[in-house]
């Protein structure tokens, strides 16, 4: 049975796991959301709340959990014997922590967006920052029994040694000389263990001499990622992507190794030995297994929460500890016995965060993040639906919404006023990152554009059925690069793409292009380059026989499909974001920088200029500046907060 049939067989039992609000009124009786403004713009509050985790350590009996995506992060401090969060610890800068290991009875923690080191002295609750990298990750860390600590970072791919002792910093150089990702480490008295990608190598680093040597078996040279590590005093123990297998490694002798596979799973995301058996997790059914070491047998044992990712696993009192978004999960070897604990229901700080995308339905504004989506009701209220991964992508066809979530590009459907939104189908492919997606009413079909896996070639379109479940992938559509931006209309696609197909691969190609695809014939029609040197093309509309896009650069161009040519280009700022149309008019959003939402701009036709909407938003965006729009005006971002914005085009 495949992994992902077993996951729509789950039934209700594993909805009991999520930690959802009560759901809002059926959207059949909901009143429309428009109402008397507050002014030109209309505040919601935060657009989307969420305390999803990025890593964990214990101190004694307790769990340090650090988030991510909230401002500012926080560790939180889980008491397992009170079963409450007793404290929380702000981490100043970064985006997120992925990154945690301890020293004594003090936690280290690393951020991305910057990569910066912080050390939690437990014992006063002083948080301050140790040192600060000329990277944009650390991705993992780890203490050597001596006490240094040890970092992988990315997009370098280098190994850098802290000491708490002098303060002092040390580049150990990269693991991989053109890789960008240390994604596991581990370090013992005289070595440093970096597990790489996106092309999967295991690197053993001379702590002494920073001299390095490959030691990982020759399978690795066709996998991606020595992703997730852990070590005792004999063996090292990974995850390996993208084919769901387990290396253990003798480290004495390292040609002694074996490799285990979890039928069904892609991704082994967190490891941890515990006496003469290795723990590990899989996606994308979030399975807890056990490997036996004397034998090799892989044992399933429960799945704690469908298709969640478990950042890391901790062997502590006998017991398996997982942590997952907003949660732990503990294992008892000696009962079989599985538990799921909430740590918001313990305790555990909420937050805004950075939102994913925006999407309106006209009755209910719904924002997307990090395990969910916030759903913002007619009266003001709000509700989170969950979802293991994060919804990147959303489209409306005959009244039910649906979700391009990453990872595993899954897609979802949530019928408005629910409280659930329900797996229906998986893309694979090698595809992760669903990007965009558009209806075409004409053809009853949802066009999905998406990123392959890191490492990976050639981004897909696929078009699901919503009437009958029928998927058609179509890999490559546009060779060498991704689509990254989708509109639809009379049985056409048209396809904005991104020069990037997976992460960690240099660009084959220069320049973003645009594309047709006949959604009938399942074929493509013809595509070009409309503005020369873009890296995406971040959105594409249709208006009035007319295509519409805008370019990473900030540049709007407008294009005559029937005859191939661009007719007119403005440059409307740093970067482009999302376009809409909203009472016969195009809408767009602007920043300086790729995340940032500062302005919201109209567009005049005519004479091919813009006109500021609204500015000074400093809209907070996860992955690139959003707009959504109904009849009772423009949405986006304020800060974190969702807000409407108010047009003479709109409540026509």
């Amino acid at each position: 049975m495949s992994w992902l049939r077993r996951l729509l067989l789950l039934p209700a039992a594993a909805a009991l796991l999520l930690p959802l609000s009560p759901p809002a009124a059926h959207a059949g009786t909901a009143p429309s959301r428009c109402g008397p403004a507050g002014g030109p713009i209309t505040s919601y509050g935060p657009a989307s709340v969420t305390n999803a985790l990025g890593n964990a350590v214990f101190v004694g009996d307790t769990l340090y959990a650090v988030t991510r995506g909230l401002s500012p992060n926080v560790v939180g401090a889980y008491d397992t014997a009170a079963d409450a969060v007793t404290a929380h610890h702000d981490i100043p800068t970064g985006i997120g922590a992925w990154a945690m290991t301890t020293v004594g009875t003090d936690v280290y923690v690393g951020t991305h967006g910057p990569a910066d080191l912080y050390k939690l002295d437990t014992r006063t609750g002083q948080v301050s920052e140790v040192a600060s990298f000329d990277d944009d990750y650390v991705w993992n860390m780890a203490a050597s029994p001596d006490g240094k600590v040890y970092l992988g970072m990315s997009p370098t791919g280098r190994v850098m040694e802290y000491d708490p002792a002098t303060g002092a910093t040390r580049d150990l150089g990269a693991a991989v000389q053109g890789e960008e990702y240390v994604r596991s480490i581990a370090a013992d008295d005289t070595t440093v263990y970096a597990g790489v990608g996106s092309h999967a190598h295991l690197v053993a680093i001379d702590r002494a001499t920073g001299a390095k040597r490959e030691i990982g078996p020759p399978e690795l040279a066709s996998r991606d990622f020595v992703a997730s590590m852990a070590m005792n005093d004999t063996h090292l123990a990974m995850g390996i992507s993208s084919q769901g297998e387990l290396l253990v490694l003798d480290k004495d002798d390292p040609g002694d190794y074996r490799i285990a596979a979890a039928p069904g799973e892609k991704y082994v995301t967190s490891v941890a030995f515990l006496g003469e058996h290795v723990y590990f997790t899989g996606r994308p059914t979030g399975t807890l297994y056990r490997y036996h070491l004397a034998t090799g047998e892989v044992e399933a044992l429960g799945v704690p929460y469908p298709e969640a990712g478990t950042q890391v696993l901790h062997a502590h009192g006998g017991r398996i500890w997982g942590t997952q978004d907003g949660a732990v999960f503990v294992y008892d070897p000696a009962t079989g016995g599985l538990e799921y604990r909430n740590l918001v229901a313990r305790g555990m700080r909420a937050g805004p965060e950075q939102p994913m995308t925006v999407f309106s339905d006209g009755t209910y504004v719904y924002v997307s993040g990090k395990g969910g989506m916030q759903v913002h009701g007619p009266g003001g209220e709000s509700h989170r639906v969950g979802m293991p991964g994060e919804p990147k992508s959303m489209a409306l066809a005959d009244g039910r919404l649906y979700l391009g979530v990453y990872t595993q590009a899954l897609i979802y459907g949530h019928e408005p006023g629910s409280g659930e939104a329900r797996l229906l189908a998986g893309i694979g492919n090698r595809q992760d990152r669903p990007r965009d997606m558009a209806y075409d009413a004409d053809t009853g079909l949802l066009a999905i554009g998406t990123q392959p896996e890191p490492g990976q070639e050639n981004g897909a379109l696929s078009l699901y059925d919503p009437r009958t479940g029928e998927l058609d992938v179509r890999r490559p559509v546009v060779p060498d690069q991704s689509v990254y931006s989708v509109a639809a209309a009379e049985g056409v696609a048209y396809l904005g793409t991104y020069v990037q197909e997976g992460f960690g691969l240099p660009p084959k190609t220069t320049t973003a292009r645009l594309a047709a695809y006949d959604l009938r014939e399942r074929k493509p029609l013809w595509q070009m380059e409309p503005v020369p040197g873009a890296a995406f093309v971040a959105d594409v509309v249709r208006h009035r026989g007319h295509l519409y896009g805008v370019t990473d650069t900030g540049v709007l161009f407008e294009v005559d499909p029937a005859r191939r040519r661009v007719t007119r280009t403005a440059k409307v700022g740093a970067f482009g974001g999302d376009l809409v149309v909203q009472g016969g008019r195009l809408y767009g959003v602007t920043g300086e920088t790729v995340n940032r939402g500062e302005r919201v701009y109209r567009v005049d036709l005519r004479a091919f200029t813009t006109g500021t909407v609204a500015d000074g938003l400093a809209g907070e965006w996860f992955d690139g500046a959003k707009l959504a729009a109904d009849r009772c005006g423009l949405y986006t971002l304020r800060g974190r907060d969702l807000v409407r914005i108010d047009t003479p085009h709109g409540r026509n």
